[in-house]
């Protein structure tokens, strides 16, 4: 089942990674006096490359749920963030540019680390569900960090605004993905039991929340800002909750444990690396100056 899972996380990487490379091209087709708030989602739902990256989306979705049903959010989200990675060579092609030295360690960097925490750390699943009492404290704590960025963004401007609303995306996007895990489990239990389930509705509002938010993020400043916040936040929520919550393990024993924290802090420098890497590189459209949130 590991080996499943962790084909079908990168399998959905790799939808992602051409997903946002279309998208970001999409954007691109715009003119510049359309790129403005409701004017530039007018304009790209009318594009059929646009349209392409969102079933590009919606299909890495459905396989990253499909590698939750068979193995831990410690492996699958972890593995996720080897987008960046698919999305270097395709973004360099894209914007007929060569892929930077630099870019190409952090890469190897990311590989590496990766791999080691697979091996080394051996992540195991918990339970597919857990009591609401149990998700409670776990959900009160992410809702006040929430809240505290949402206010804190509203009295931001630029760069610190994006970044403050991008933490709260990274938050939204990481309990859905651990949402998605007891989600997909209810989906045996018949279409009764899942409507009235709550872990459904609160997938619903998490998915719809962090998108709306990650878009307020966009427009709030530079890329740069935010793209890393939301790459690296989102697979740290996830294992958080998937350890605290699901009771999903690591198996390690003295030095082992050294090692993993080694392992997760070059982890996140590299996803952020290179998601900022990404970030400069994409075209101006999609770092609005203004935008229907501000």
């Amino acid at each position: 089942m590991t080996v499943l899972a962790g084909a079908l996380a990168i399998l959905a990487a790799l939808l992602f990674a051409i997903a946002s490379v279309v998208q970001r091209g999409a954007a691109a087709d715009v003119p510049d006096d359309e790129a403005r708030g409701g004017r530039l989602l007018a304009r790209l739902v009318r594009s059929p490359r646009w349209w392409a990256g969102t079933a590009g989306d919606t299909g890495g979705f459905l396989v990253q749920a499909a590698a939750l049903g068979v193995g831990a959010l410690l492996l699958v989200q972890p593995l996720l963030v080897t987008t960046v990675l698919f999305a270097l060579p395709l973004e360099a092609r894209l914007n007929g540019r060569r892929i930077g030295r630099a870019e190409v360690r952090w890469a190897v960097v990311l590989v590496a680390a990766l791999a080691l925490f697979v091996i080394v750390g051996e992540p195991t699943a918990g339970v597919d569900q857990a009591p609401f009492a149990t998700w409670l404290p776990a959900l009160v704590g992410l809702a006040l960090v929430l809240v505290a960025c949402i206010v804190l963004a509203g009295r931001r401007r630029g760069p610190r605004r994006a970044a403050l609303l991008a933490v709260g995306t990274g938050l939204l996007y990481g309990l859905t993905a651990a949402l998605t895990k007891s989600v997909v489990d209810l989906l045996g239990e018949g279409p009764v039991v899942l409507l009235t389930s709550w872990e459904t509705w609160a997938l619903v509002g998490a998915a719809v929340g962090g998108t709306l938010l990650q878009q307020a993020a966009f427009g709030a400043g530079p890329l740069a800002a935010s793209l890393p916040a939301v790459t690296v936040g989102e697979p740290v929520v996830a294992a958080v909750l998937g350890v605290v919550v699901l009771g999903e393990q690591v198996r390690a024993d003295g030095l082992e444990w050294g090692l993993i924290g080694v392992l997760v802090v070059l982890m996140v420098a590299a996803t952020a690396a290179l998601s900022r890497s990404s970030a400069a590189t994409a075209t101006p459209l999609r770092e609005p100056v203004e935008s229907a949130w501000n």
